[in-house]
């Protein structure tokens, strides 16, 4: 049995935040993941121009420098605005940036690209014939992609999604550096205290190699669902 030295429980609590960080991140990569593939397949030059930037930026630059740009960039850009707003009309407001916000906003933010190019190469799998033919069957555009667009793109969706989420739920092990007290900064705050890091951290990398096998597990179900009924992949 691992002695934590007392810290096991405030590590617990650590884990459950860094789930809670992983799935808000997971909702807001899919949300501008979709966005994105809408409008890089736009007609229009303005949106398609605007995911392409997005894109280009996010995988260009580290995740580590965007988690420290946009908290604390963000940080010091609300504090010129409130400088600013009480020279000009004495309104006195002061911003803080939450690190649990901060965290969940910059990696759903850094998904969101990825999430994007999984979703355009998605789309453009999906036969075009098939969305005829609703239109044929005088669907209208909700119902097409909630029986046609969505279930199709989503078989090819899964394999990249599935590799996201993986990646994200290690990318969360950064909000440490914000200090939000997840379970990476609370094993490494215990594993300096009391001079033993195998002790701390070879448990939260076991969490983490859990939460791994479950996601798996999990995608392996989705993608059974959404095969179904296509030839040599159920």
């Amino acid at each position: 049995m691992i002695d934590l030295h007392g810290y096991g429980p405030s590590i617990f609590g650590g884990a459950i935040l860094t789930i809670e960080v992983a799935v808000l991140s997971l909702i807001v990569a899919l949300f501008l993941g979709l966005l994105g593939a809408v409008a890089k397949s736009s007609p229009h030059f303005i949106p398609r121009a605007i995911a392409t930037l997005y894109t280009t930026i996010i995988r260009g630059v580290p995740d580590l420098v965007l988690m420290l740009l946009i908290y604390f960039g963000g940080q010091m850009m609300m504090n010129n605005v409130s400088d600013w707003l009480y020279e000009q009309y004495q309104i006195d407001i002061f911003f803080n940036i939450n690190e649990f916000v901060a965290g969940v906003v910059t990696i759903g933010f850094i998904f969101g690209a990825y999430m994007t190019e999984t979703f355009r190469g998605a789309f453009q799998s999906v036969d075009r014939g098939q969305i005829e033919a609703g239109i044929a069957y005088g669907m209208n555009s909700r119902q097409r992609f909630t029986r046609i667009m969505f279930p199709q793109m989503m078989r090819h969706a899964l394999p990249g999604l599935g590799n996201n989420w993986l990646v994200m739920l290690k990318t969360t092990a950064l909000v440490s550096i914000i200090g939000l007290a997840d379970m990476v900064r609370l094993a490494s705050e215990a594993a300096k205290a009391v001079h033993e890091p195998f002790t701390f951290l070879i448990p939260v990398a076991g969490v983490y190699l859990a939460l791994t096998a479950i996601s798996e597990w999990g995608l392996k179900i989705l993608e059974r669902k959404y095969n179904t009924g296509v030839a040599g992949l159920c």
